[in-house]
C-alpha cells in the first residue's frame, strides 16, 4: 500500500494520498492540485476518490478542480451542506479499493461536519493503522471550536469532547495520528512540530485530552481563544461551493512604474514580498510588506482580506508568480499584476522610495528611553516575556491601536524573530507614521543577548503558538 503525506509549510497544511492496486484517494487537497496528479502518475495510480475531513476555513481546497481533472468522486461529511457534486458520508461508511479500507468516523466539534478517516492496510492487518483526524485532533492540541455561525464555541467544544472521548480515544494506542495541520496554524493553539503521532502519545501528552471533565475541557478550549481571522468564514463558503480551477485566473500582468502608480491611486494595495532587509533598504511608498517566506498567505489573508486589489513587488517574475499562487491558496485572486523589473525598474524611473531603519537589540537597549517600543506578538507570547516598557499591539490588531503613539517620537517595532515586525513597520508607515524602526532579530535576539525583560505573572496557561517568527 502507498501512503504519502504532503506538507505545505506556508499554510502548515497536511494532505494525503493513499494508493492500492492502481487506485488512489486524496484527502484534504491543497488548491494547486498538480502535485497529486503528477505523484499519481509516478506511482502508476489513478485518483478515484477525494475526501475532505471538513470545510476548511484557513485555505481554499482544490477538491473541485481535482475531481474535474481526474473524474474522481468527492466525499464529505453529510452535515456540510456542500453545493458541488459530492457523496455525503456518515459514521461507519467505508470506501474499499485494492487492499485498502477507508472508514468514516463522524467527529464534530471543530466544525459540525468534521470527519476522521481510519485507514486499514489489509496486507498487514484487519485493524486500522492510521487516523486522518482533520482538525479534530492535532499533535499536541485539538481544533478550535469557534467556526460555526449557528453554534456557540461552548456547544462545539462539548461536541468535540464527545468525539474525542467516544470515538478517537477508543482506538488502539498504536494507531498513528495524521492531522490536517501542524504547528503555526491558527486552527489550534499548542501544536507540536511533529508531523505524525499516535493515539497513545496524544492520550499521554496532549494538554486538551488531559482535562478532568467535559466542563473543564469546554472551559479550557473556549477561554482566551485567539481571534478568528475574518477571511476564515469566506474560505469556508468558497469550499462549500467549490473553488474554480486555478487555470481560469488571467495571466499575471507586467506593470510599469506608471501603471503601478495608477493602480495604487485607484485603491490597490502594493504588496512587497521581498525579504525584510530589501524592503527596509527601499520600497514603494505606502507598500505593505509581507515577505514570501514564513506564513505569507495566512498573514496576507489576515491583514488584507480576500477582496483587496493587489499589485505585487517581488525579486523576479518567478517570485511574483509564487506570491500569486500562495495568495490564491487562501482565496486572494484580485491581483492586478507585478512590478516588471522590480525595484530596479522603479529606481531607474526616478520614482521616490521609503525606507525602514534597522536597529540591533544592543543599540535599542542603550537608547530604550528614546523609543516607543511596539511588540506585535500575541498576548501569551508577550505575557511570557517582553522588553521593558514595550506596548503590546498584536499585528492583526495593530492598525486599530495607534491612538497612543506619538508621531514625533521614534517607534521600534519588535516581534519574535523579525518577520512580523517588518510587516508591522510597513503598516505604521502606511498609516502615516514616519520615524519607524525594525528591531533586528526581535525578542529572540533580546533574550540571546541576556538583556533585561519583564513578564506577566502568571503567564496564560493556554499559550497560542505564533503564526511565524
Amino acid at each position: 500500500m502507498y501512503f504519502q503525506q504532503f506538507y505545505l509549510t506556508c499554510l502548515s497544511h497536511a494532505s494525503y494520498m493513499i494508493g492500492s492496486e492502481g487506485v488512489a484517494a486524496v484527502v484534504d487537497p491543497q488548491r494547486d492540485v498538480a502535485i497529486y496528479i503528477e505523484e499519481a502518475e509516478r506511482q502508476d495510480l489513478r485518483i478515484e476518490y477525494i475526501l475532505e475531513t471538513h470545510l476548511h476555513a484557513d485555505f481554499v481546497s482544490g477538491h473541485r478542480e481535482l475531481a474535474e481533472r481526474t473524474g474522481a468522486k468527492i466525499y464529505l461529511g453529510a452535515q456540510a451542506g456542500a453545493t458541488f457534486p459530492h457523496q455525503p458520508v456518515v459514521d461507519g461508511d467505508e470506501i474499499h479499493f485494492g487492499r485498502c479500507i477507508l472508514r468514516v468516523l463522524e467527529t464534530p466539534g471543530h466544525t459540525v461536519e468534521s470527519i476522521t478517516i481510519l485507514v486499514t492496510d489489509l496486507e498487514k492487518s484487519k485493524q486500522p493503522f492510521a487516523a486522518l483526524t482533520g482538525d479534530a485532533l492535532f499533535i499536541g492540541d485539538v481544533g478550535r471550536p469557534d467556526l460555526s455561525g449557528d453554534l456557540t464555541p461552548q456547544q462545539l467544544a462539548g461536541m468535540l469532547y464527545d468525539s474525542l472521548h467516544q470515538k478517537l480515544l477508543t482506538l488502539a494506542d498504536d494507531v498513528e495520528v495524521y492531522p490536517a495541520h501542524g504547528a503555526g496554524s491558527l486552527c489550534g493553539r499548542q501544536m507540536r512540530p511533529e508531523r505524525v503521532s499516535t493515539i497513545g502519545k496524544e492520550r499521554a501528552t496532549n494538554y486538551a485530552l488531559r482535562a478532568g471533565s467535559k466542563d473543564e475541557f469546554i472551559r479550557l478550549l473556549t477561554s482566551e481563544l485567539p481571534e478568528r481571522p475574518a477571511y476564515f468564514a469566506k474560505d469556508a463558503e468558497i469550499n462549500r461551493t467549490g473553488a474554480h480551477a486555478l487555470g481560469e485566473l488571467p495571466p499575471l500582468a507586467a506593470l510599469t512604474p506608471d501603471a503601478l502608480l495608477a493602480e495604487q491611486a485607484k485603491g490597490a494595495t502594493v504588496l512587497d514580498t521581498r525579504p525584510p532587509q530589501q524592503f527596509g533598504a527601499g520600497h514603494v511608498p505606502g507598500a505593505v510588506h509581507i515577505a514570501l517566506a514564513g506564513q505569507f498567505a495566512s498573514w496576507a489573508g489576515t491583514i488584507l482580506g480576500l477582496d483587496e486589489e493587489i499589485v505585487i513587488v517581488s525579486e523576479d517574475p518567478q517570485q511574483g508568480e509564487e506570491a500569486r499562487m500562495r495568495l490564491a491558496r487562501v482565496g486572494i485572486e484580485n491581483v492586478k499584476g507585478w512590478l516588471a523589473g522590480g525595484m530596479d525598474a522603479w529606481l531607474q524611473a526616478g520614482r521616490p522610495t521609503e525606507s525602514v531603519h534597522q536597529i540591533s537589540v544592543d543599540d535599542l537597549s542603550k537608547s530604550i528611553d528614546d523609543f516607543q517600543v511596539v511588540d506585535v506578538r500575541r498576548q501569551p507570547e508577550f505575557d511570557g516575556g517582553h522588553i521593558p516598557k514595550a506596548r503590546l499591539k498584536p499585528l492583526h490588531k495593530l492598525t486599530s491601536m495607534l491612538g497612543d503613539l506619538d508621531p514625533d517620537r521614534p517607534i521600534a517595532v519588535q516581534c519574535k524573530g523579525g518577520y512580523r515586525s517588518s510587516i508591522g513597520t510597513s503598516l505604521l508607515q502606511k498609516a502615516g507614521l514616519k520615524d519607524v524602526w525594525n528591531v533586528i532579530g526581535g525578542f529572540d535576539a533580546w533574550e540571546t543577548c541576556g538583556l533585561p525583560k519583564e513578564s506577566v505573572d502568571p503567564p496564560h496557561a493556554s499559550a497560542a503558538a505564533p503564526l511565524s517568527a
